[in-house]
This record gives C-alpha cells, sequence and structure tokens, in this order.
C-alpha cells in the first residue's frame, strides 16, 4: 500500500470532465492525506496550476473543448512544470492512446475506472521517482 510519508502533503491535481471521477479521486487522494486540486477541464486547470503548484497531475484524455493531450502538452512545453508528473486518465486502452500520451510527454496512463490502490500507487511511485532525482 502507499507510503503515508511520500502521500503526506504531496499537492495533486485531477483534471477530468466527469464529476463521479474528480470526486472518487479526491476522497482517494486525500485519506492518503494529499492536498487535492479539483479542474473540470483544461482551461480551468492551466489556471490553477499556475496558482497551486501540483506534485503530479491526473488530466482525463476526453474532455471538451481542451483535450487531455492538448492539455498534457501545454504543461510540458512550460520550462516550470516540464518536470511535474503528467498521468493520462482514460476509460480507452489501445496501444495507440498510450502512444499518443507518450509523445505528449506523459509519464503514466491510468485506465478508468480505476482503483484506490492503482491510483495512490501511480501517485507514489512519480512522488518516489522526483524525490530521488
Amino acid at each position: 500500500m502507499a507510503d503515508a510519508k511520500t502521500l503526506s502533503s504531496a499537492r495533486v491535481m485531477v483534471i477530468d470532465d466527469s464529476n463521479t471521477i474528480r470526486r472518487s479521486a479526491e476522497i482517494f487522494l486525500t485519506q492518503a492525506g494529499c492536498q487535492v486540486i479539483l479542474a473540470e477541464n483544461g482551461f480551468d486547470a492551466l489556471v490553477k496550476i499556475a496558482d497551486h503548484q501540483p506534485d503530479l497531475i491526473f488530466v482525463d484524455i476526453m474532455m471538451p473543448r481542451l483535450d487531455g493531450y492538448q492539455t498534457c502538452q501545454l504543461i510540458k512545453k512550460n520550462g516550470k512544470y516540464k518536470e511535474t508528473p503528467v498521468i493520462m486518465l482514460s476509460s480507452k486502452d489501445s496501444l495507440f492512446d498510450r502512444a499518443r500520451g507518450r509523445m505528449v510527454g506523459s509519464d503514466e496512463y491510468l485506465t478508468k475506472p480505476f482503483t484506490k490502490e492503482s491510483l495512490l500507487k501511480a501517485v507514489e511511485a512519480h512522488l518516489a521517482n522526483r524525490k530521488a532525482a
């Protein structure tokens, strides 16, 4: 299970147009001690990233107007946030989707619906990698 020290006070952003997904992720992450920042879409997220400077970002692929690929690419193009891990969230699990996520700079791909364990494991792994670097 996730290491409480690694997750405690980590700032994690969840970008998803589904209220259900945002709430589920928020509950799982808050229970683990994370500070959670929620955004409904890519535009909302870009403003909040500057304000909150998250340690890790989950982004849904299928969103209106600015999709997850575009959002990830914009985050990674910004020198200040290019090292911030971005984990793509999607109900689609094709090789093409995973490859496209990598091409825009995502660090991992998590399939929805996710479990509490898979969500926290992803956070823990990427935050541990950042501290080790």
